[in-house]
């Protein structure tokens, strides 16, 4: 694969012979030429996990301390009080069934979460073989399906993210941008690590964290010891 310009100059900075902590490879990468724009700083954390096996899956949600960098656009389903409960919170779009038809028919994606209570899942259960692709189908586990709408919106919007296994036993996700500085970029990466190891299941057995690379969206990865 023909590698460009940018991506060839990035590479040189890294020492193939070295093992790098997190810390260090996060200061290579700040120091990489910069792009026309903000590149997200990704992590790729392999398992040693069966995602086959119900008691070996490992999904959860976890805060950035220093947000993602992005602003969310939040969905929320929900009537009545919620609704307005939701609107007042500063979801970016509100509503109930008549959404159906415009998820449906008109691909309408304009948002990056969505957030329901309860009482909605039976309309949204409609829509999962439309949102389920997208891993945009609301999840008790994360904290999408809940009548804190508050609490939900208030969490997506100030940089709450969700990691979940993969079908090769893998968790990928952005933990912030290049802007934020080796500092803020180790801090979020130590929050979600953290996080991960937590939910380590009960049925897991041997080496639990087989590999941790971090790349940006379009630079090389650096492996980390």
């Amino acid at each position: 694969m023909k590698r460009g310009k940018l991506y060839l100059e990035s590479e040189k900075l890294i020492d193939k012979t070295k093992k790098y902590d997190a810390k260090e490879a996060i200061e290579v990468f700040t120091k990489m030429p910069k792009r026309k724009f903000d590149e997200t700083i990704e992590l790729h954390v392999k398992l040693g996990v069966d995602s086959k096996q119900a008691d070996q899956q490992v999904r959860g949600t976890v805060v950035l301390p220093n947000g993602t960098g992005k602003t969310q656009k939040v969905l929320v389903f929900a009537k009545g009080d919620k609704a307005k409960e939701a609107e007042a919170a500063g979801a970016d779009y509100v509503g109930a069934e008549e959404l159906v038809p415009k998820i449906e028919k008109e691909n309408w994606f304009d948002y990056d979460v969505i957030v329901a209570t309860p009482d909605m899942m039976g309309v949204i259960g409609r829509l999962g073989r439309v949102l389920g692709p997208k891993g945009l189908m609301p999840n008790p586990k994360s904290g999408t399906v809940t009548m804190d709408v508050t609490k939900a919106i208030n969490e997506i919007k100030s940089g709450k993210v969700e990691y979940r296994l993969d079908k090769s036993n893998i968790i990928h996700l952005g933990f912030g941008k290049i802007s934020f500085g080796s500092d803020k970029l180790f801090e979020n990466y130590e929050t979600v690590m953290e996080a991960i190891i937590k939910a380590k299941p009960a049925a897991a057995k041997g080496q639990y964290v087989k590999s941790v690379a971090i790349s940006t969206t379009m630079g090389p990865s650096i492996y980390i010891s």
